[in-house]
């Protein structure tokens, strides 16, 4: 199991391998959270400048909005018709 530097993690893991017989064998990884940081700096980008949500809600329409952007900049989001249209394209489809 790979997981990151945090103590509390591995702390976990040896506690739980203390009580089996074939313990899980625990892979630690400073970067490991990096990926996923990365791809999240687009959001903190454009929520910083914002003043906070309201509601939930709200907050959550927005994210969503803009991870769906995210995704269609880096050409993740699947068409259903089977080709890469670009990704002007697949806003206006989203928007009809």
């Amino acid at each position: 199991m790979a997981i990151d530097k945090s103590g509390a993690n591995l702390a976990a893991l040896e506690a739980i391998n203390a009580d089996r017989e074939t313990p899980v064998r625990i892979r630690q990884s400073k970067y490991l959270n990096n990926l996923v940081e990365q791809d999240h700096r687009a959001i903190k980008r454009r929520t910083r400048p914002m003043l906070g949500f309201k509601t939930f809600r709200y907050a959550r329409i927005l994210l969503a909005g803009i991870e769906l952007m995210h995704m269609i900049v880096k050409g993740q989001m699947k068409c259903a018709c089977g080709t890469h249209p670009s990704a002007a394209d697949q806003f206006y489809e989203l928007a009809t």
